[in-house]
C-alpha cells in the first residue's frame, strides 16, 4: 500500500468510522516489520499484513502516550 492509494481514502477504523493514516514500515514503530494503519484519535494500530489491512477491533493494538506523540511527529509534513 503507497501513501496515494485510493483505497485509503475509503478505509475507516472499525471502531469510530473515521480516517486512518499510513504508517510505512520504519515510521510504525514498536519494531513493527509490516506497514500499518494508524488512528490517531483513538491511538490505534492495526497491522497490514501482506498487503491487506486489518481492520478487525481486536487487530488493532493501543499505542503508548510517548509512541502516540512520535507518531504524530512523524504524520506532520
Amino acid at each position: 500500500m503507497t501513501p496515494d492509494d485510493p483505497l485509503l481514502r475509503i478505509l475507516a477504523c472499525p471502531l469510530d468510522k473515521g480516517p486512518l493514516h499510513l504508517l510505512r514500515r520504519e515510521e510504525a514503530g514498536a519494531g513493527t516489520r509490516e506497514d500499518a494503519l494508524y488512528n490517531p484519535r483513538l491511538r490505534r494500530r492495526y497491522p497490514i499484513v501482506d498487503g491487506i489491512p486489518q481492520l478487525l477491533p481486536s487487530s488493532g493494538e493501543q499505542v503508548s502516550e510517548e509512541e502516540h506523540e512520535e507518531l504524530l511527529r512523524r504524520m506532520l509534513p
